[in-house]
């Protein structure tokens, strides 16, 4: 890491440049806010709060996207809580153990990490789910089973639950599980995903198991009667899971409804490879409406 020290004390500087170099991170003494080149980035920033506020304001909103640990000499509302307000991520009192103050580091950038990545895979979730249609009749109460040709559908609806009762997701896939144990996830939400996999005496079996706990069954098959609520979801404008060969025109049908939302009409007959009067004739054949926007 790229670490920049701010204090005026330079016998303590210079030992938290060494310990934190021993540790392969390259570090930047200065002694006030003269000496910073405020064009470099660091990726933290170790912050005396004994120099003025106005300088420590200054220096935390030009590195507002670093780990920023103030050292504090006394703890009151300049040194540590109008700071802290302004951007900080914490602090440490002088003197203090040279340990702690490399746990608070290591801690924050990691926590950096993790934050940086859940932002990037729920960027990725909301992305792969956007065109997917709500769906309104989504029971309040667990368990439930979900049938549709179309699975994504059911993620999004297990992702919204698990959102809403602030669950953690558990993805039970029945072709590798032969037998579950719902009381081992009791504190998750249980997601089966291949309900349709399993034999009639395994599902029987779940569905007699699970009647206390958080879970939520996906079918690409009827499921038939059962005693927990039941959502349908016919798929009419997502391209779905078949289970036989297309005809020519069923798959330019599912093309068409699937693609024409995210493709503009000269590029969907491209890819298709007819012209765009074909693709206007074959849309009132199909009773296709033309979505706005193409």
């Amino acid at each position: 890491m790229n670490i920049l020290i701010l204090d005026e004390e330079v016998y303590l500087a210079q030992k938290v440049a060494m310990r934190l170099q021993e540790e392969g991170n390259n570090c930047t003494h200065v002694a006030n806010i003269k000496e910073i080149d405020f064009t470099t980035n660091y990726n933290v920033v170790l912050l005396s709060t004994n120099i003025s506020s106005s300088d420590v304001h200054k220096i935390i909103v030009n590195f507002k996207n670093s780990i920023i640990i103030l050292l504090v000499s006394y703890i009151n509302d300049t040194t540590v809580t109008k700071p802290l307000k302004d951007g900080a991520s914490d602090y440490i009192v002088k003197p203090f153990i040279m340990d702690e103050l490399v746990r608070k580091i290591y801690h924050y950038e990691e926590f950096k990490r993790l934050k940086q990545n859940n932002n990037n895979l729920e960027n990725y979730i909301n992305f792969a789910f956007n065109n997917i249609e709500e769906v309104q009749e989504v029971p309040k109460n667990l368990p439930f089973v979900i049938e549709t040709k179309d699975q994504r559908i059911a993620d999004k609806i297990v992702f919204d639950v698990a959102k809403r009762l602030n669950k953690t997701i558990k993805f039970i896939s029945l072709e590798k599980h032969t037998k579950i144990n719902p009381n081992d996830f009791k504190d998750e939400l249980l997601y089966i995903y291949d309900f349709h996999y399993a034999k009639k005496a395994s599902k029987d079996l779940i569905l007699n198991t699970i009647f206390d706990y958080d879970v939520i069954i996906c079918s690409l098959e009827d499921v038939g009667k059962i005693q927990y609520p039941k959502v349908t979801i016919e798929s009419s404008n997502k391209l779905s899971v078949v289970d036989s060969i297309l005809t020519i025109n069923d798959y330019v049908k599912l093309m068409v409804i699937s693609f024409q939302n995210k493709y503009p009409d000269t590029e969907l007959s491209r890819r298709l490879g007819i012209s765009r009067k074909s693709l206007w004739e074959k849309r009132k054949k199909f009773g296709i409406e033309k979505n706005r926007g193409n």
